[in-house]
């Protein structure tokens, strides 16, 4: 509740997530995100990868439905309801006929990436089946990693100095 309150004394309050990502050799990456273990990205062998770990598009699926569990915990819990189970089922349409922009199809930034998201969210707890989809519904509106990707946001690349 503190850190909700926090939220309400300033609504322009921001943070900044940091991570570092090296590439390993191939398509493999890793990623390092404060003291963590490195998160490891790779491609799967359609794509050139050796398969080693997930690939990028499944790491993002990771990050939402990570985002949302954590949304659906803290509503309820703010709501007095005591869940029991909780899990979600994430698909992606995603496609790279563009072979990421090396030699691949003409294609523009709203044609790539994923085209389509799916989330089935398989919620207990000592609420109502109405009650429980209000909480789903309270906490993907409010996901920050559900709102990054269904806007659009600044973006910018460059080389390092």
């Amino acid at each position: 509740m503190a850190f909700a309150e926090q939220g309400c004394k300033d609504p322009s309050r921001r943070g900044t997530n940091k991570v570092h990502t090296v590439c390993e050799g191939q398509y493999r990456t890793l990623s390092y995100v404060g003291k963590h273990d490195a998160v490891v990205v790779d491609e799967p062998p359609h794509l050139f990868g050796q398969d080693t770990a997930p690939a990028p598009g499944e790491i993002v699926l990771s990050a939402l439905g990570g985002c949302l569990a954590v949304g659906i915990t803290a509503v309820a819990t703010w709501k007095q309801v005591k869940l029991s189970k909780l899990e979600l089922f994430l698909e992606g349409d995603i496609g790279n006929p563009a072979a990421w922009g090396a030699g691949g199809a003409e294609m523009q930034p709203l044609q790539m990436g994923f085209q389509q998201i799916r989330v089935k969210v398989l919620v207990e707890g000592d609420a109502t089946r109405e009650q429980l989809d209000e909480i789903v519904r309270h906490a993907n509106f409010y996901s920050p990693v559900a709102n990054s990707m269904r806007n659009p946001i600044p973006f910018s690349i460059a080389l390092a100095d």
